[in-house]
């Protein structure tokens, strides 16, 4: 009835079929934008029909097989609504496996082991301009099921699709990425170059004689002053009188103590064109001088 005896089926753990793939877009209905961004295909119903009677691992993983390209990947299933004979695939995928519209692809059933480590390549410096790059990939991450070392995957953020190319994973080549604890690096992207530091020559100290530095001796009272009497001040009267330091005293005698004193410059008075004289005037008598 079913093709295969129940006693068979037991003992069957693998699903191995031929199928014609289409992209997404092929698809009829509605557009599926959600399975062009992912990594999931869509099969059809008899695949189901096949799977659930056999004795083989969930969740759900399949090998994608390009015979004449010799190229493979590995994928999760999303739904169970395709044609007869046909499968949906997105468009990154078929382009890992270098095949067009109407191509045959062998998807078998694998079981896959869970990622510890995976290692990602952006293909454009503009990857960059994500503020929080590991929360962007974690949730686009959740449209797949596993990763496989080598392939190019497209994740989209911001109405903008960027490409990944999966360096390395561990720890095998292709690994199963469903609820697993995974730890994640990124490589330099293709086309990024390290900004260069410009280092600024040192600027060369001239020669400088510090013997000629002369250090300022105090002068106390160097302010210019105000007589009282409204006179101006002599030449040298407010600056003090410059004492020679270090020229020693040849006529010393011990006991005796010698003050030195310096008499200021007599004032010569300059007179002035309107000075004042007392009763300077010319005097006159009301008597007559007698003849």
């Amino acid at each position: 009835m079913f093709g295969f005896p129940f006693n068979e089926l037991n003992f069957i753990r693998n699903f191995s079929v031929n199928l014609r793939c289409y992209s997404v877009m092929m698809m009829p209905g509605q557009e599926r934008e959600d399975v062009d961004v992912g990594g999931k295909i869509i099969l059809p119903p008899s695949a189901l029909d096949v799977l659930s009677r056999l004795n083989i691992q969930y969740p759900m993983l399949f090998r994608l097989r390009n015979s004449h390209a010799e190229r493979e990947t590995h994928c999760g299933v999303l739904e169970f609504i395709a044609e007869e004979g046909r499968c949906y695939l997105p468009h990154w995928m078929m382009r890992n496996l270098l095949l067009d519209e109407g191509d045959v692809v062998s998807v078998e059933n694998v079981p896959l082991p869970v990622a510890t480590y995976t290692k990602f390549q952006p293909q454009s410096v503009d990857f960059l301009d994500i503020s929080n790059p590991k929360v962007v990939l974690e949730k686009a991450l959740r449209n797949f099921a596993c990763l496989t070392a080598g392939d190019m995957i497209a994740i989209r953020y911001n109405d903008k699709s960027y490409e990944m190319c999966v360096l390395e994973t561990k720890p095998e080549k292709a690994v199963s990425i469903i609820e697993c604890d995974m730890n994640v690096e990124f490589d330099a992207p293709v086309g990024y170059k390290e900004p260069t530091r410009r280092r600024e020559a040192p600027e060369e100290e001239e020669d400088f004689d510090y013997t000629k530095v002369s250090k300022p001796r105090f002068a106390a009272f160097q302010g210019m002053g105000t007589r009282l009497d409204g006179k101006k001040q002599v030449d040298g009267e407010a600056a003090g009188v410059d004492i020679r330091r270090g020229v020693p005293n040849y006529d010393y005698h011990v006991g005796s103590i010698t003050f030195i004193r310096r008499g200021r410059k007599k004032e010569v008075e300059q007179p002035t064109p309107f000075d004042f004289a007392a009763f300077s005037g010319r005097g006159e008598t009301l008597r007559a001088k007698k003849k």
